[in-house]
């Protein structure tokens, strides 16, 4: 037993020291981290030389612009840690979910850290709760962005918003609102971009846009690495054994870079801002700079041509290789595409009784409407496919009780809601008009049109993007009539939402649809509520009459 006390004594005053002799997070990290594949050891910056002046960074809030395993989750975790151990703050990690992402989290990078750190295991004294790790009297919380609930009452002193383009972005606001009782506090928000506008790119556009530049041990000038004038592609196509031999160059001299020595020739590198007006630090980086195998230039060279005939991969390369926003041709509606649906009537026509309407409402500021007549065009088990809509009217309301009018005017058969913000009132809305009208709310998980009704209220969930992929598909198959007057207002809201296709962990290819931060998007959230309502316009209110009265 003494001799057990003693032992305890002792790492007691050798981590107290440690502490004393530790002057920034990257002594931190250097000293306390223990990694493993695919540089096993202590952490160091051999690999990754960028990452040293983002440990060090103290600013009130950075932000990175990345391409995908460049080191950056690594560099947000030691924040965390340096934060906990030496600055004794509470911390709160952020990610796109609290299921799977927060247990992933949890599993796939905490616990490996505490496991090769005998340092790291004494510091936190409980961590059984995946979304809770305690150290003495200071808190790491572990949450997903979904749940407005899960950001509730939590204040830190450092927020990591770990792949924000991913996240629900209009709960983010709130996620920030846990350090207004701070005393001093940190952000960082990092992520793979996805389209201009969006997410971290509008962080990074009002960022000094810092990229890491190094001196060319050939020619000794300060350049950096970019696509495509840095790698030199061999081969002709995919399949051409030449493309082994493909290669970076530095863009200054054009001599060839070793992707082996890499390490050494970034080792003297820095940052260097592109703007110099911008309100912080933003580091961008892209898979070039990565000594990893699967970064080779021959391996990026290989996803170069996969992009030109697979526009997924096309995507991938520059969001997720490149760090780079992309936009796909075609990912979004464009002015054509509306202008071939445009037919020879105007808003507001007549339309004979018993006419099949639907009606859908997107809700925000104001509420935004469509309602369309469906033309039956032959039997299909798919309802939408069987029938085609012709857009009657398209118009924004302020009140709730507004909508009363335009149901009884139309004889709507379906309605569909959007069910959030105002929830309550959307309910009282539907209990008005009891039978004919549901509550939508979106969700990304079936990857199918199905739709899982609520139990005791006339809500139910549907798969977002399944559901947009048919409502503006319409659009491009010209299988949607829309008026000659059709206001420009609403071809801009169709126009905005960009489909982006991404890679789940597994590496299957799922998509989403994006907008920007400063574009509206409410009609096309319209148009797909009243594609939805069509099902259950077959089958609601068939025997029932709306009153006019």
């Amino acid at each position: 037993m003494p001799s057990e006390l003693l032992t305890s004594f002792s790492q007691v005053i050798a981590n107290g020291l440690r502490r004393k002799s530790i002057v920034n997070c990257s002594s931190w990290a250097e000293k306390c981290r223990i990694m493993g594949q695919p540089f096993p050891g202590p952490y160091s910056f051999k690999y990754f030389p960028w990452a040293k002046a983002m440990h060090d960074n103290e600013d009130e809030k950075w932000i990175g612009q990345k391409s995908a395993q460049m080191g950056y989750t690594e560099i947000c975790l030691n924040r965390v840690f340096y934060s906990i151990d030496i600055k004794r703050v509470d911390c709160l990690y952020l990610l796109p979910s609290q299921t799977p992402d927060a247990s992933n989290f949890s599993a796939g990078r905490f616990d490996p850290a505490l496991e090769g750190s005998s340092y790291l295991t004494g510091l936190f004294s409980d961590v059984q709760n995946v979304g809770h790790k305690r150290a003495g009297t200071t808190n790491l919380y572990i949450r997903g962005t979904r749940s407005r609930s899960q950001l509730k009452s939590i204040p830190a002193g450092l927020i990591i918003f770990d792949e924000l383009d991913e996240m629900t972005q209009k709960n983010l606001a709130l996620a920030e609102e846990r350090q207004s009782g701070q005393v001093s506090y940190q952000q960082i928000k990092i992520s793979t971009p996805t389209v201009a506008g969006t997410g971290i790119n509008i962080e990074y556009d009002e960022s000094k846009q810092d990229h890491f530049h190094f001196r060319c041990p050939h020619c000794n000038r300060f350049t950096e690495l970019i696509f495509p004038d840095c790698l030199v592609i061999t081969g002709d196509d995919l399949f051409d054994p030449a493309l082994i031999n493909s290669h970076l160059q530095c863009k200054e001299c054009k001599t060839k870079l070793e992707h082996e020595t890499k390490h050494e020739w970034l080792r003297e590198g820095q940052w260097l801002p592109h703007n110099e007006r911008g309100l912080w630090h933003g580091y961008h980086i892209n898979g070039l700079y990565s000594s990893a195998t699967a970064r080779h230039p021959k391996n990026i060279a290989a996803k170069v041509f996969k992009a030109k005939i697979d526009p997924d991969e096309e995507q991938e390369l520059f969001n997720s290789v490149l760090g780079q926003v992309h936009e796909v041709k075609g990912a979004r509606i464009n002015d054509q595409h509306i202008r071939e649906c445009q037919k020879n009537y105007f808003l507001n026509p007549k339309v004979n009784a018993g006419t099949l309407i639907t009606m859908g409402v997107d809700q925000g500021s104001q509420l935004h409407v469509e309602i369309d007549a469906w033309n039956y065009m032959g039997h299909s088990p798919d309802i939408n496919i069987s029938h085609k809509p012709k857009v009657l009217e398209v118009i924004v309301l302020e009140e709730f009780e507004e909508l009363d009018r335009l149901m009884r005017k139309w004889q709507v058969r379906a309605c569909v809601i959007d069910a959030h913000p105002e929830k309550r009132k959307a309910l009282e809305f539907a209990s008005r008009f009891d039978g004919f009208v549901m509550l939508c709310i979106y969700g990304d998980n079936t990857r199918s049109k199905n739709l899982t009704i609520w139990s005791g209220e006339p809500t139910f969930t549907a798969d977002r993007t399944a559901w947009l992929d048919l409502s503006l598909g319409r659009f491009k198959a010209q299988h949607i009539a829309l008026p000659a007057d059709l206001p420009l207002d609403y071809k801009n809201h169709i126009k905005a939402p960009v489909r982006v296709p991404r890679k789940d962990k597994d590496g299957n290819t799922i998509a989403s649809y994006v907008t920007g931060d400063r574009v509206a998007d409410h009609f096309a959230h319209a148009r797909n509520y009243a594609e939805i309502a069509l099902n259950f316009a077959v089958t609601m209110g068939q025997n029932k009459t709306i009153q006019t009265a």
